[in-house]
């Protein structure tokens, strides 16, 4: 039976999710983290029972990181943040919690109370107003970062894959690097248009991105290389650039390589 959240409908047979009727590109395993937490919303699910759902007693040597680059996939096809978290909260030490309501299609869902602090202020003595006040903080709101579908521009089709897991390597890199001070998007459809089509002020203002990084892979006399570029919005002001060699053949650096490589010089432009 398919589960609905938010503006999402999730197929746990098929693994397929949705926004409003339409299909979001979700990798595999994320899907079945995600299948994961929706048969347990509100309870927490443990790193331990993902390793055996997803791993079982197979050997992993980089279980962490398969874990974190999976709640980032997911995050960012919800569009949610760890900070501010709407349907996914990290538990330091624990796991994971689906929070939104979540209920089968037909079902009206409760919406979840507003994520609110309250802190008790003790006035002084001479102060107008007597006794105590209560003060709402808002938790500051993270920066949005879109992250473009990478282009190959090397003129040979058999990098189509390898650059398509370097932009899900970047979305992995920046959601988990700050901590949540960031908010990445990197699955709407308006991220996976070509190059010829990309409107990158459309893409701002359609997802409230303060920045967009695009991110190609090119080959010069040098042999190839991997250009990323940061762009603040609404100026489009180029605020950050990098390349890099990428390697090629038996040396040709893994996306993961590369995303740990370039994301520590944009971070300073981001926070």
């Amino acid at each position: 039976m398919n589960i609905r959240f938010g503006l999402f409908e999730f197929d746990p047979a098929t693994l397929e999710l949705r926004r409003n009727g339409i299909l979001v590109k979700l990798q595999s395993q994320p899907a079945r983290v995600l299948a994961l937490l929706l048969a347990t919303p509100g309870e927490i699910v443990s790193r331990e029972t993902m390793r055996q759902s997803l791993w079982g007693d197979k050997t992993f040597v980089d279980f962490d990181r398969g874990v974190n680059f999976c709640i980032a996939q997911i995050r960012s096809a919800l569009g949610d943040s760890a900070a501010s978290p709407l349907y996914i909260r990290t538990i330091p030490k624990q796991g994971y919690q689906f929070i939104a309501p979540a209920a089968a299609p037909d079902t009206p869902l409760t919406p979840p109370p507003p994520a609110r602090r309250w802190l008790w202020l003790a006035l002084p003595a001479a102060a107008t107003l007597a006794g105590a006040a209560y003060l709402t903080l808002k938790p500051k709101r993270p920066v949005r970062v879109a992250i473009a579908r990478f282009d190959n521009h090397t003129g040979d089709p058999a990098f189509d894959p390898f650059v398509e897991t370097l932009a899900d390597s970047f979305i992995a890199e920046l959601t988990t690097a700050e901590s949540g001070r960031l908010a990445v998007v990197g699955n709407d459809p308006i991220l996976r248009r070509s190059h010829t089509l990309r409107d990158v002020p459309a893409i701002g203002q359609a997802l409230n991105a303060r920045f967009v990084l695009l991110g190609s892979m090119e080959r010069n006399t040098a042999g190839l290389n991997l250009f990323v570029q940061l762009i603040r919005l609404p100026d489009q002001a180029h605020v950050g650039v990098a390349r890099v060699p990428t390697g090629e053949g038996a040396s040709l650096k893994s996306p993961a390589n590369l995303a740990q490589t370039i994301v520590p010089r944009l971070l300073p432009r981001l926070i």
